[in-house]
């Protein structure tokens, strides 16, 4: 259950940092709160992970979610680059996620 956590912690990290983009385009209150809503979810649910995680692997994960949630967010919804190396570079992120969470048990 703390992986599953984990992971729903990293999407709501990426829900919020979608949320902090449209704010800076739409500057209205439904973005704002749903950024906070977002974060506050994703933290809640980082520190429920840590029961069991430990802290590093934890982190590492959820910022590695994160980074390539919202690197995915960004290039399907917000125009971003979709070149060749940004996704070695998001595979090889997602390589080293899998790989902690296979050292770590």
């Amino acid at each position: 259950m703390d992986w599953i956590a984990l992971i729903l912690a990293g999407i709501f990290e990426t829900f919020g940092v979608a949320m902090m983009n449209q704010l800076s385009v739409n500057k209205s209150w439904k973005p704002f709160v749903l950024l906070i809503v977002g974060f506050c979810i994703s933290l809640f649910l980082l520190q429920y992970s840590m029961d069991t995680i430990p802290m590093g692997t934890a982190y590492a994960i959820w910022t590695g979610i994160g980074v390539v949630g919202g690197t995915i967010v960004g290039m399907l919804f917000y125009g971003e680059s979709k070149d060749w190396k940004r996704m070695v570079y998001i595979s090889m992120i997602l390589i080293a996620a899998v790989g902690l969470k296979i050292v770590s048990g």
